[in-house]
């Protein structure tokens, strides 16, 4: 039997991550996360066209192509846009497969993103303008009532996205929205993991309920994890069009221990162990949380390395 290179680094990985598991002290990895310097980098999803994409982005949501790359050879291209420079914004990662056979599926278990915006009619009606589709109106939770005004669209391949009438932020790209089955098991896993439930709400003639986590303490400060539990649904379809949201960390192998103790009592599990990825050395960590979202945690340190080599690339 031959043992591909790309096994044996994993099961090296492996066999280390489980070794700094069992030297670090149970408290001290839990304690440790609570203090960790955890940001949000990045979303990744798949996109049926990378042009049409880019250009709703850029025109109607006013992002920015912060790079662009096309991978001929593996039939593939991707981009990604964000409201400012990776270095200190939360982004998007856009990918489009260039195979007939493999269509984009959104799937249901993706609710939406949301961004902030200071003139959220204008930007409803721009995209209205041009044929996109809006799914709820701006407008407060209850028409006529008080309260932040948000409205509902799609872009071209359907992906929702939240639009928030709120002052200028640190984040504008201020959350991502996932659909879970239990909700109370999914906030207890992420605050085991060092984030902050920051608010919860019910809305019982809408039929859901969210809880909102993220590491900071000021809901439009942040950026966070809207986690949706939407009565009586016991199932969503997956698909193949959000792929995971990636975080930093000081500190991959006692993340990944952290992980690891709190998928034993919460659930979830690591797909990945902490180490360096082959090729372009970068340490990193990915995990499963209790609804099989995919979650990865990269070094702060190699992340920002990446994106200092790449833009000398692009600019030598």
């Amino acid at each position: 039997m031959v043992i591909k290179y790309e096994q044996l680094v994993c099961a090296i990985l492996l066999l280390l991550s489980l070794f700094v598991a069992r030297a670090v002290p149970h408290d001290d990895v839990l304690e440790w996360i609570q203090k960790d310097n955890h940001r949000f980098l990045r979303a990744n999803i798949r996109v049926g066209d990378l042009d049409r994409t880019i250009k709703f982005y850029t025109e109607f949501f006013g992002m920015k192509v912060l790079s662009r790359k096309d991978f001929p050879a593996e039939k593939y291209s991707n981009a990604i846009v964000g409201f400012g420079p990776e270095e200190s914004q939360f982004v998007i990662g856009l990918t489009d497969h260039h195979n007939a056979e493999d269509k984009l599926d959104i799937g249901t278990a993706f609710s939406h993103f949301g961004f902030s915006t200071q003139d959220i009619y204008n930007t409803v009606e721009k995209v209205r303008a041009s044929g996109g589709v809006i799914t709820r109106e701006s407008g407060p939770l209850v028409e006529g009532g008080e309260g932040t005004v948000f409205a509902f669209m799609n872009d071209p391949d359907g992906y929702s996205f939240e639009l928030l009438q709120r002052p200028l932020t640190p984040q504008p790209l201020s959350h991502i929205c996932l659909n879970v089955l239990d909700l109370d098991r999914s906030i207890e896993f992420y605050k085991s993991l060092g984030m902050n439930l920051l608010q919860t709400f019910d809305f019982p003639q809408e039929r859901y309920t969210v809880g909102m986590v993220g590491y900071g303490s000021n809901l439009t400060q942040t950026v966070v994890i809207e986690l949706k539990y939407n009565y009586n649904v016991t199932a969503y379809r997956r698909g193949n069009g959000y792929a995971q949201v990636a975080i930093g960390t000081n500190d991959v192998y006692k993340s990944a221990a952290a992980v690891r103790l709190v998928t034993k009592e919460v659930g979830g599990e690591i797909i990945i162990p902490p180490g360096p990825i082959p090729k372009i050395d970068t340490k990193i960590t990915a995990f499963l949380d209790t609804d099989g979202f995919q979650t990865v945690l990269v070094d702060n340190e190699d992340y920002l390395k990446r994106i200092e080599e790449r833009e000398m690339k692009q600019n030598p």
